[in-house]
This record gives C-alpha cells, structure tokens and sequence, in this order.
C-alpha cells in the first residue's frame, strides 16, 4: 500500500510537466507538417480583392450611368456582392490549410461578423455612388457638402449621418477587424523548424508586390490603419516568441509578413506626399492622418476626368 501511494504521488507531481510535454509535443507535429506555399489560393486572393474590391469604384466611374437605373443595384454593386460571397469562402479555405488546428468558434464569428460588416458597407456604399453623381464631394465632410445643405427638411441630416455612420465606422469596423483577425489567426500556424520552408518560392514573390499594394489601398481606403498596425505587431510579437522555441515563419507566413511590411511603408508615404495638403487636413484632423483615395480623386482628379470624358 504505501508503495502505490507514493506512485500515486509522483504521477501527481509531474502531471503538469507531462501536460506541457504532450502540449508542446503537438505544437512540434503542426509545425514539422509539410506547409507548401498556397499559391492557388493566395493567387485567388490577390486578384479577387483587386478585381472586386478595388475594380468596384473603378467601374462605378468608367461604366455609363445610362447602363443601369439610380433604382436599380450597378456594376460595382454587383462586384461587392460577389466580394461578400467570394472572400469568406477563401477565409475559410485558407483556414482548412493550416497546419495548426486554430479555435473554430472565434473562426466562425469572425466569418459571421465580417459578412454583416461588409454587407452593411455593401448598402452604404450604394447610396454615396448615387449620392457622387449628384455633386457629392469626397473630401468635405457630410454637412460641408453643396448638395447637403439645400436638403430640406434639415432633419434628414440625421439619417444621412446614421447611414454613413453605418458605412464608414460600424461597416467598416465588423468588415476589416474579422479579416485582420483571421489573418492574424492563419499566421500563428505559419512556423516550422524544417529549412526547406523558411523560403518563399518564385510565385510568393511575384505576388508580393501586388499583395502588399492591396494593403496600402485597404488601410487608407477603409481608414482601418489601427487594426491594421495592431495585427502587424501582433505578427512581430508571435515571430519572436517562435522564434526562442526554434520555429521560424514559413513560406505562407513570410509571404503575410512581408506583404504587411510593404503596405506600412507605402502608408507611410503616402502621408508623407500629402502631409501638406490643407483641403485632407480639415477632413482628416488630429494625428491619424491617412487621407483616402477616393477623397484625393473627388479632390484633384474628378474634374479633369470630367472633362476629358466630355
């Protein structure tokens, strides 16, 4: 008998050493996994966003007003509908790729949220479209805009407000903080200790350029600079705790991180050329300065466009 309980004793001594020991037995399995680079789905990725997230105002401007009614949804609008359904299905076929078995519930949460997020930019953004054929200036806010001040009666104000309240903070909030989460949540599957991984291959590196251009156009376009800036931290965080347990990034993670990397040094000038533009600085007060795009063509370029076309 007291040579069981003592059995009994050291099995309850070292239970925490044998928990942490299977822990970290199955963190090493996932990570000397074969993890190629996803280049069919990374690809995918890269021009869906510049096809339909980006080619969406594109088309709203080039395409003729004539081609659809003002009633009626418009080429872009078609483009966001197909980006709502086509994103959330690489999010997730990405998520099946990793070699580490991420937490399903904050997985399907975040899909969840990013399609009501994106979904309700999707109506937001139908109205300003309308709202730019008829005069509306990007760059001013909504009560300095020509056409918002004849609006009679002026507590129609107060739902415009609600609408872009809708579009441009809550859209785009539950639209871009799942994305970056999901990212986020992919790359810490990204380590391995196996050397023929730590290198991207020559698909990665011509998606590259690309990829971290879309960025550039996510952060400034969607005013998402604070997730955006978090998750790169958090990235740079998790390499380094990695790396003191010997993993490294692999391809698929490199691929993130270098794209990230790109995007805040394109942000970065991007503020810099228009540090001194007086017109940005009223809409844009206070230190987060990132003026978009969109704005700077409403701004400098519209009219120019106008004539030309006419």
């Amino acid at each position: 008998m007291p040579a069981i309980m003592r059995r009994r004793q050291n099995c309850v001594m070292h239970a925490p050493f044998l928990t942490s020991l299977r822990h970290g037995s199955r963190e090493t399995d996932a990570c000397l996994r074969t993890a190629r680079f996803h280049t069919d789905l990374w690809c995918c990725f890269t021009i869906q966003n510049w096809l339909l997230d980006f080619g969406r105002p594109v088309v709203m401007i080039f395409c003729p007003v004539e081609w659809f009614a003002l009633n009626r949804p418009s080429a872009g609008e078609y483009f966001h509908m197909l980006y709502n359904i086509t994103t959330p299905f690489l999010m997730l076929k990405l998520i099946e790729r990793s070699p580490k078995t991420l937490p399903r519930s904050a997985v399907y949460l975040c899909i969840i949220a990013f399609v009501m997020g994106a979904s309700a930019h999707l109506v937001g953004d139908s109205i300003k479209h309308r709202l730019l054929l008829s005069g509306y200036q990007l760059h001013l806010s909504l009560r300095e805009n020509p056409i918002m001040k004849n609006l009679r009666p002026q507590t129609l104000m107060d739902s415009f407000e609600l609408l872009q309240y809708y579009d441009e903070s809550l859209g785009h909030c539950m639209w871009y903080v799942p994305l970056f989460l999901i990212l986020f949540l992919y790359f810490t599957g990204c380590f391995t200790i196996v050397k023929s991984e730590k290198k991207m291959p020559v698909s990665a590196w011509l998606l590259l350029g690309p990829s971290g251009l879309y960025y550039w156009y996510l952060v400034t376009e969607g005013q998402t600079f604070i997730p955006f800036i978090f998750t790169f931290f958090a990235m740079m965080a998790t390499v380094m705790h990695q790396k003191r347990k010997g993993f490294l990034p692999d391809s698929n993670g490199l691929f993130l991180l270098y794209s990230f990397s790109i995007s805040l040094v394109l942000v970065s000038a991007w503020v810099a050329c228009l540090w001194k533009d007086a017109v940005l600085r009223r809409k844009y007060p206070g230190v987060m300065y990132i003026p978009e795009p969109w704005a700077l063509y409403t701004l400098h370029l519209r009219d120019k466009h106008m004539t030309l076309t006419d």
